[in-house]
């Protein structure tokens, strides 16, 4: 059960790091922009707006894939590294945890994008005050929260649930073909964290490139 339940934070946080990943993509394509085309900021040249929603398009297929494996193949690990009993477990304890997390998520999201909005009605300061720079802050988090994995988490609980459905029998006949199971679980670990290690190491290249940006002195 616990092991279950943690899916559903490593999900969201895989998740929210991707919106985070795609999100400096389009800044270093946007910064890439001003700085090639310099009239854009006084409106005698338009941007071009095909390469950013290419970005997006691609970067949402391409993040997708490792939350995707996760759904995937933790069934698959649980059921043959831990028995039938144990897969029940897992379950459990994902579809508890995964329900309650995508409640909080998704409420903490809409209560901090409501905040910034009620702050630019006027209330506390209004546009410009220390109050909606605070809340902008806020809503940054929130938008990946109520857009992305709280809706998402939803998804992820179904097809663990499928995955399982599918795999119990199996897990049952080999049940005790110690050999096939080890196979299995050490096939579907390495393939996972490989993944993970892969979506680590984007962050991590496009942080270089922003950093390369600033030291050529490119717009921010």
């Amino acid at each position: 059960m616990l092991l279950g339940g943690s899916v559903a934070f490593l999900f969201s946080s895989l998740a929210i790091r991707a919106v985070g990943r795609a999100a400096m993509q389009v800044v270093v394509e946007v910064r890439n922009q001003f700085r090639d085309h310099p009239g854009i900021m006084d409106y005698t040249e338009k941007p071009d707006y095909s390469r950013v929603v290419d970005i997006c398009t691609r970067t949402s297929l391409r993040e997708l894939t490792t939350p995707g494996l996760l759904a995937v193949l933790s069934p698959v690990i649980a059921g043959f590294f831990l028995g039938a009993e144990a897969l029940g477990a897992f379950l459990a304890g994902a579809i508890l945890t995964g329900q309650l997390l995508a409640v909080m998520l998704s409420n903490s999201g809409g209560a901090w994008d409501n905040a910034k909005k009620y702050i630019e009605e006027g209330h506390y300061g209004g546009k410009g005050s220390e109050a909606h720079t605070a809340a902008v802050i806020g809503d940054t988090v929130g938008d990946p929260f109520k857009d992305t994995a709280g809706p998402a988490l939803n998804p992820l609980i179904k097809v663990m649930n499928l995955v399982a459905l599918l795999i119990a029998p199996i897990v049952v006949t080999h049940a005790d073909d110690t050999a096939i199971r080890v196979a299995v679980v050490a096939v579907a670990a390495v393939v996972l964290a490989s993944m993970i290690w892969i979506s680590k190491s984007r962050k991590s290249e496009l942080g270089t490139e922003i950093k390369r940006m600033d030291a050529a002195g490119a717009p921010s």
